[in-house]
């Protein structure tokens, strides 16, 4: 599984309930928090106001779907969830803990490998380099872009705009499936 949030604008048909402001990203709208398979394809999805930090968002998002989890069987291999280096796994660990002491028996947050300089310099390369694992939630991000309506916030609550997501991959599968 991995995991990242995006910060979107609003518009202003979006009410004030559902605006905060992204320090990051110099952003005043909403933040996306999207959980997805090695696919690209959705787990979890979850939306709150921008100034929600990245790890109070997926404590959220993850809480909202503890029952995922709980179903899980504790004989089979830890599910690992790939964070980027925004994210702090031992908070994220501590909280859900409150909430499902078994938890770690069956996930462990393990951050994606961020290239050195030595290794950019062997390959040949300066400034940003992606990182393959990382790559696949930025396309699914880009994915989402495609959706007219998801460039920016246009929902008058965070529901809305989870829902709004939820939608847009749906459509999007629902189109790969008709091409097979």
């Amino acid at each position: 599984m991995i995991i990242d949030s995006q910060a979107v604008k609003n518009t202003c048909t979006a009410s004030i309930d559902t605006k905060g402001f992204c320090h990051y990203k110099s952003t005043n709208g909403i933040k996306r928090h999207l959980a997805v398979d090695t696919l690209g394809l959705p787990f979890f999805t979850h939306c709150t106001k921008a100034n929600v930090t990245d790890d109070q968002g997926l404590i959220e998002m993850l809480i909202d779907n503890l029952d995922y989890f709980r179903r899980k069987p504790v004989n089979i291999p830890k599910v690992t969830i790939l964070l980027d280096h925004g994210y702090h796994p031992e908070t994220i660990a501590y909280a859900l803990q409150v909430f499902y002491p078994q938890i770690l028996t069956k996930v462990r947050f393990q951050l994606a490998p961020k290239p050195t300089r030595a290794e950019k310099a062997a390959q040949g390369k300066t400034g940003f380099v992606p990182v393959a694992t990382r790559w696949i939630i930025e396309r699914s991000n880009a994915w989402m872009e495609r959706c007219k309506s998801l460039v920016k916030n246009f929902e008058r609550t965070l529901d809305h705009a989870t829902a709004k997501i939820n939608l847009c991959f749906i459509r999007l599968m629902l189109k790969r499936l008709t091409k097979a």
